[in-house]
């Protein structure tokens, strides 16, 4: 069996040093056996892979690509916190945040980006319980920000 990190690698993925707080916040807290990753956005080597906001700006699929950057990055900075990411156990759940226009009634279909990768990844273990919420605006003018939590072995 492959681990978390294998995975992750078979897929061609590598993943980033983590982003550093944009404000007052912590990247990730662990508590008894749980990890919660602060919202994380789409940035690829340092910079936002897509800003503006769905429905205008940003069509469904670069929406679900950055839902995907996002979710790559939740997982850097979950091997931050504690070290190797095979201490994950189970995936609880994902909050995304789309920045979009009123009439866009998509993002579900926008968070299906990280929600498939973590599945991809984890397999039963990725199927989570998970929020989609359309925002006026987001940090940077980023399109997608997400959020997880872990229950660690």
């Amino acid at each position: 069996m492959l681990s978390i990190e294998e995975r992750i690698a078979k897929l061609g993925i590598q993943l980033p040093t983590p982003t550093a707080p944009v404000a007052n916040y912590l990247p990730a807290i662990k508590t008894n056996n749980s990890l919660i990753i602060s919202g994380q956005l789409p940035f690829i080597d340092g910079k936002l892979f897509a800003t503006g906001k769905l429905g205008a700006t940003i069509d469904l699929k670069t929406g679900q690509q950055a839902a995907r950057y996002c979710m790559i990055n939740i997982l850097a900075q979950a091997k931050a916190a504690i070290g190797q990411l095979n201490e994950i156990s189970k995936l609880i759940r994902l909050g995304g945040f789309i920045a979009s226009i009123p009439e866009f009634t998509q993002q579900a279909v926008v968070m299906n980006g990280a929600s498939d990768l973590a599945v991809e990844i984890f397999g039963d273990k990725g199927r989570h319980a998970r929020s989609a919420f359309g925002v006026a605006c987001l940090p940077m003018d980023a399109c997608v920000e997400v959020e997880a939590w872990f229950e660690l072995k």
